[in-house]
């Protein structure tokens, strides 16, 4: 829900920018695109895509779900990070906009290894669920309609082996979260699901200050 790290003053942004993110032609070409529409601020910060590549290296990750496609840039960062035999299933509604990911994951080279349904992403992982998929993915982000991310929570825990790790967007939710004033239906959303987690001990947890807020949730050995 944001193209840049919100909680970072502007020069200190653009140096970390400067030094620490290494974005291919392919995804700056992406969000130049995206930056054209009037939804461009569902795109994800470049730097969280580099945390996202990260952590798919560092976990080994080869079956990933990317729950909420928009134009791409997630699930091409992580198809690229998962290698040639790694496999990206995401989900998304948009025709119109998984048609610019389409085109910016075959200029990567990427396209075998991505999967994209459309439909109600929660309709969709329950299908891949019944099918057997469950305990079979090691790493799920999850950026789509913030309502429903209750079920994709769970639905993620259910498809991720022991030691998978659930990515989950915008959980500072542009620092709303902290204004007690601020009693608007999303944002009490946000609080109710920040403290379940922060309650569940199937999980181990991290919150980090990238992008809107990037919630590490990994699913703990004995789940």
């Amino acid at each position: 829900m944001t193209t840049r790290s919100l909680f970072l003053p502007d020069a200190l942004y653009a140096y970390m920018q400067a030094v620490g993110v290494r974005e291919t032609p392919v995804l700056a070409a992406l969000r130049e695109t995206t930056a054209a529409l009037p939804q461009a601020h569902y795109q994800i910060a470049p730097e969280e895509g580099q945390i996202l590549a990260f952590l798919v290296e560092l976990t080994g990750a080869r079956r990933i779900l990317d729950i909420g496609t928009f134009t791409g840039y997630s699930a091409l960062v992580m198809a690229a990070a998962a290698g040639p035999d790694g496999r990206v299933e995401s989900f998304d509604v948009s025709e119109d906009f998984t048609a610019i990911a389409r085109q910016a994951w075959a200029a990567a080279g990427v396209e075998a290894r991505i999967g994209l349904t459309l439909g109600p992403a929660a309709d969709s992982l329950d299908r891949l669920i019944a099918a057997g998929g469950a305990g079979a993915h090691d790493l799920a982000f999850i950026d789509a309609d913030k309502e429903r991310y209750d079920r994709y929570y769970e639905q993620a825990l259910i498809l991720l082996r022991p030691g998978g790790l659930i990515c989950v967007d915008n959980t500072l939710w542009r620092g709303r979260v902290a204004d007690p004033e601020d009693r608007r239906a999303k944002t009490e959303s946000f609080r109710a699901f920040n403290a379940r987690l922060h309650g569940d001990d199937r999980v181990s947890l991290a919150l980090l200050p990238v992008g809107d807020g990037l919630t590490l949730a990994r699913k703990r050995d004995n789940v």
